[in-house]
């Protein structure tokens, strides 16, 4: 029998103050991870909805002693409500490249935080601690919320999920496509030198806590690397010890003045210019983070409003006196004088090059396209020029030229302006998209790849995904999977994968037959597409048709061939799609069950991938209450 630990005012208090606590600090929170942030939110909402509660049960003037209560229920509320903040905690500082990571396993802690919370409610006494109705209902409405909030299981965020695979894929050729890796840290919100650092502590913290490295922690630690690489900080990863050598050695001078060493790199600068925000710079580190596709000062965080750089002359002056007052020497650049008036140049040059792609001499016209499409792959500044000179009109009407070499310039110079976010928007407005489904349908191999890749670009504005669907874009991509080169089929199956996050294009592609071409994928292991295909799949498996088109008995034997012997990446995505189509369709259990695959399944629950053994278990779990095993 469960000891009963008697109340009296003081203790009661004590623990009622302690749990208001907990709650404020929660509410505190303000930088919860995006890959949870609306779970953290609702909880952290719904956790203020005790407050009046306890202050009710603080105010009450009791004559306990006589009731006969105790604190368990206290207590057991308390415990319930440190389990949520240790969750919130996590999610507010850990590592965001983790908890994307383990999106699927944070979510199984939340569901079980709420369950600890209502089975907590469950044993306070309101009735005898005379709670007024209007807290009782309220206390109702948040055990309601968490009910629901339990068995709700959101959608995993697909495309994340998608470029995690690519990125971390061994085999596919696209894991350092700089595209994807801006994409993925715009999404987790790693692109600022702040929240490069943030991340690195974090991480350090998580290799600590779990005794040392693992795969994941060395999966984690390079992507991070690769993200400080594209974010133009050129350092190397190391949790145990200083950013870098260069940054350790600056750092034992604590004689240098502040205001001479770079924000960026932490060094006396060389050759410092000013940036449009009047922050300065050394000229080297602040172009890689330009060329890095970023538009924000990194210091500031603001906008930039151009990214012209002007030399520092004042400043470099100064570093130079005290350079020769400590009898120090500046490392010598060679690039310093010819930089300085690059900028201008190169937009000189840009303007001519677009007025040439109006010109009535075929050469010069096609010269222009080859050079604006070389300049625009190179960097940040030369896209925003390039389409703040008008260029991106120019080279939507030259879609339609009657010229494959032209089309196929053309399309790969929009693909590469597409990089930058207000392009995306610039080049649907100006009708590009049918063109370049034409090309996609008709153009040379090169230019069907990158008429794919394009359209994948512009598709990541949803609003681009409607009209791509619109547009009737869908059709040409599946021939593209089905026919297209190795590249081709990446490309197509990108794109496609990112257009079937709208659910009328999951049946556009399902009607324009694209079910066949992801099963050969998984067919043909040469391809390395395995992973593609079955996320795809996985997108279509929550359609009634693509249900209905995947749910044959082949497609069943071949998830289990995958489960029974393919990568531990192909396993957790077959288990998911398996369990997609089973919990719609038990007939399909009982055929993979047939077919072998309950054994494997269980190995996977044991020794699988983190979601994979989720998965598995969750599978297993629905076999059991559908009594499909012997």
């Amino acid at each position: 029998m469960e000891r009963q630990i008697v109340m009296d005012s003081s203790s009661s208090s004590e623990l009622v103050r302690e749990m208001i606590e907990v709650i404020e600090t929660v509410g505190s929170y303000a930088g919860f991870r995006v890959t949870q942030r609306k779970e953290c939110l609702n909880l952290v909402r719904r956790l203020k909805l005790l407050v009046p509660l306890l202050e009710e049960i603080k105010e009450l003037d009791y004559s306990v002693s006589g009731l006969g209560l105790g604190l368990n229920y206290l207590l057991n509320l308390k415990k319930a409500l440190l389990g949520a903040k240790k969750l919130l905690k996590n999610c507010n500082y850990g590592s965001k490249i983790y908890l994307a990571m383990e999106s699927e396993a944070v979510m199984c802690r939340f569901h079980a935080v709420y369950h600890k919370i209502n089975q907590a409610l469950d044993d306070i006494p309101f009735d005898k601690l005379g709670v007024s109705i209007e807290v009782k209902e309220q206390v109702e409405l948040m055990r309601m919320q968490l009910k629901r909030a339990k068995r709700r299981t959101d959608t995993q965020d697909m495309e994340l999920a998608m470029d995690m695979i690519v990125i971390f894929s061994k085999k596919d050729e696209r894991n350092a496509d700089i595209a994807i890796l801006e994409r993925l840290a715009n999404k987790l919100e790693l692109h600022t030198i702040a929240e490069l650092k943030a991340e690195k502590t974090a991480i350090a913290k998580l290799v600590k806590q779990r005794g040392g490295y693992n795969e994941t922690m060395h999966q984690i630690v390079d992507l991070l690397g690769k993200f400080k690489q594209i974010a133009g900080i050129d350092e190397t990863v190391s949790l145990d010890g200083p950013i870098s050598t260069r940054t350790a050695q600056t750092c034992q001078s604590p004689l240098v003045p502040h205001e001479f060493l770079c924000p960026i790199t932490l060094e006396i600068m060389t050759d410092p210019v000013i940036v449009a925000t009047g922050q300065t710079y050394e000229r080297d580190s602040i172009r890689k983070w330009l060329n890095s596709n970023h538009r924000t000062c990194p210091k500031t965080g603001q906008t930039l409003e151009h990214l012209s750089l002007a030399p520092n002359f004042a400043l470099r002056n100064l570093i130079l006196q005290w350079c020769e007052k400590n009898n120090l020497e500046l490392p010598k650049k060679d690039s310093y004088a010819s930089s300085v008036n690059y900028s201008a140049e190169i937009m000189e040059e840009i303007s001519s090059l677009v007025l040439n792609l109006s010109s009535s001499q075929p050469n010069v016209r096609r010269d222009a396209i080859v050079k604006i499409r070389m300049l625009s792959k190179e960097n940040p500044e030369n896209r925003i020029f390039i389409a703040n000179d008008g260029g991106i009109p120019h080279l939507v009407q030259l879609l339609s030229y009657p010229d494959s070499n032209i089309q196929e310039h053309t399309v790969t110079a929009l693909l590469n302006l597409s990089i930058d976010e207000t392009n995306k928007r610039l080049i649907a407005r100006e009708g590009a998209i049918p063109a370049i489904i034409e090309i996609l349908q008709n153009g040379t191999d090169e230019a069907r790849e990158n008429s794919a890749a394009a359209l994948f670009s512009l598709s990541m504005l949803d609003e681009n995904k409607v009209l791509v669907g619109n547009f009737n874009g869908i059709p040409p991509l599946v021939a593209l999977l089905k026919n297209g080169t190795m590249r081709g089929k990446k490309d197509a199956a990108t794109a496609l994968f990112n257009l079937s996050l709208n659910q009328a294009n999951k049946s556009r592609a399902i009607k324009a037959g694209i079910i066949p071409p992801l099963l050969h994928l998984l067919d043909d292991k040469n391809l390395g597409m395995i992973d593609e295909a079955l996320s795809i799949l996985l997108l279509l498996a929550s359609h009634p048709e693509g249900r209905n088109e995947i749910g044959r008995l082949s497609f069943i034997e071949t998830l289990v061939e995958i489960i029974r012997n393919g990568t531990p990446k192909n396993k957790e995505c077959a288990v998911s799609v398996l369990l997609e189509l089973g919990l719609n369709n038990s007939s399909l259990i009982l055929a993979a069950l047939q077919f072998g695959v309950y054994e494997p399944l269980r190995e996977i629950s044991i020794s699988g991938t983190n979601r994979a053994q989720r998965k598995a278990n969750s599978l297993l779990q629905h076999m059991s209450k559908c009594e499909h095993i012997p």
